[in-house]
């Protein structure tokens, strides 16, 4: 039978508290699946610290199937490929003889403002947010209504 989290008096499954009017806590021992796993606020954030998690929130079940989720792990899946192609492009530009010592001065830059996008990302998906990046923000918001 479970107890009331704030007062400790016991109450029946799925009441509330009739001293208190809090929710029901199980008691010890018992074994809930309802509220198990991530909120989507911390799993959206969590799809952008790497692919991996994005991959992984895409392929387990009760994950996939929340609109939020998906459309952050869509979005750093394709920010991630945008961001290698970025970094392929001024790889070859630095080895062209003249703009090779101009991305001496571009790659710091360049590095600030994925680092300032990533973040904003990150930030924007814990606050519940579905903050859309230009073109990206498109595509991952059709990929995660279908």
């Amino acid at each position: 039978m479970p107890f009331c989290p704030t007062c400790g008096s016991q109450i029946a499954d799925g009441a509330t508290c009739p001293k208190c009017a809090a929710g029901a806590v199980p008691a010890a021992g018992t074994v809930t699946t309802a509220g198990a796993g991530l909120t989507d606020n911390i799993a959206g954030a969590l799809a952008y610290v790497t692919i991996i998690p994005a991959i992984v929130f895409l392929v387990i079940e009760p994950y996939n199937r929340r609109r939020l989720i998906r459309f952050h792990s869509f979005q750093s899946l394709f920010f991630a490929v945008a961001w290698t192609a970025l970094w392929i492009a001024l790889s070859i530009v630095a080895h062209v003889p003249f703009f090779g010592w101009l991305t001496v001065l571009v790659w710091p830059l360049v590095s600030l403002a994925g680092f300032v996008v990533w973040l904003i990302l990150v930030l924007k998906a814990y606050q519940g947010q579905m903050f859309k990046l230009p073109y990206i923000g498109d595509i991952a918001e059709q990929q995660a209504g279908a």
